[in-house]
Order: C-alpha cells, then sequence, then structure tokens
C-alpha cells in the first residue's frame, strides 16, 4: 500500500529494522499503556468537570498519561533513528511528527500552568481535555499507519 506521497511506506531495509529492533515492541507496550492512562485520565477529568470533585486525581492522572506521553515521544524518536536513520519527521512519519509537537505542546502547557498556578482548575482541566483531543487525532494518524503497514506487509 502506498503513503501519501505515493511510495511504501518501509523499504525492505527498514522493515528488516523496523522488525528487528527492540524500540518497535517498546512502542508496542506504551501506546496501549498511554491509551489506559489517557482513558482512566479522561474520566477523572471529566467527573471533575461535571460534578466539582475529584479534583487531585485528575490532576495527578494528567500529569501521568503526560509522563506516558514524554516517554512514548523519545522512544518512538529513538526507534525513528534506527528505523529511518533519523530521530524524527522521517519520511512515512513527517506529518504525525509534526502533529505529535501540537500534541506535546498543549501537554507541556497543562504542566507548565498546573506549576505556575497561572490557570484555575476549571481552565487546567479545560486544557487536558483539548491536549486529549489532540492525542486522538494523533493516534488515529499512527494507527492509519499501523495498518498500511500491515497491509503492506500482507500485499
Amino acid at each position: 500500500m502506498k503513503n501519501d506521497q505515493g511510495t511504501q511506506l518501509y523499504t525492505a531495509e527498514e522493515r528488516v529494522k523496523r522488525d528487528q529492533t527492540i524500540w518497535t515492541t517498546i512502542q508496542g507496550i506504551l501506546a496501549p499503556l498511554q491509551f489506559l492512562a489517557f482513558i482512566i485520565s479522561l474520566a477523572l477529568v471529566l467527573r471533575y468537570l461535571w460534578n466539582g470533585s475529584g479534583y487531585e486525581a485528575a490532576t495527578v492522572s494528567v500529569v501521568i498519561k503526560t509522563g506516558f506521553l514524554y516517554l512514548i515521544m523519545v522512544t518512538g524518536a529513538i526507534w525513528e533513528k534506527v528505523v529511518f536513520g533519523q530521530y524524527l519527521f522521517a519520511r512515512p512519519f513527517f506529518w504525525e511528527d509534526v502533529f505529535s509537537f501540537v500534541v506535546i505542546t498543549l501537554h507541556t502547557a497543562y504542566i507548565w500552568a498546573l506549576l505556575t498556578g497561572s490557570l484555575t482548575p476549571v481552565q487546567l482541566m479545560v486544557l487536558a481535555l483539548a491536549a486529549y483531543l489532540a492525542y486522538v487525532i494523533n493516534a488515529g494518524q499512527f494507527l492509519l499507519k499501523l495498518r498500511m503497514a500491515r497491509l503492506e506487509a500482507a500485499a
């Protein structure tokens, strides 16, 4: 299957590197863990916004989710270096990486606002929801690439 530039997602050499590196396994473990942290945190944030209780739990959950995001971004950059020879913005994942920076910026803005006290608790939670919306879009981008890779491997 061809990507949006009309080329295959992986060359034969890149596919071998992808399949042999431990970083593929690490990404495969971290992605669902981050998604689980997201689901739990989303529920806690929404609960706080709905009834005003559980601010501390919601805050801790956003910080944990952000930690997973940072970890998956760093390990993903290492994965791209191993597979494609550059840390970020490799040909097949350019737009996913660009949008990842939107996601990271929103999550980091939450951490900054939390540490500086520059936003109210409700504003913090709304910022967390914006970060989570961006995360869902970005996760969808990566899931589409995963599907493309599976279809390409089957062909």
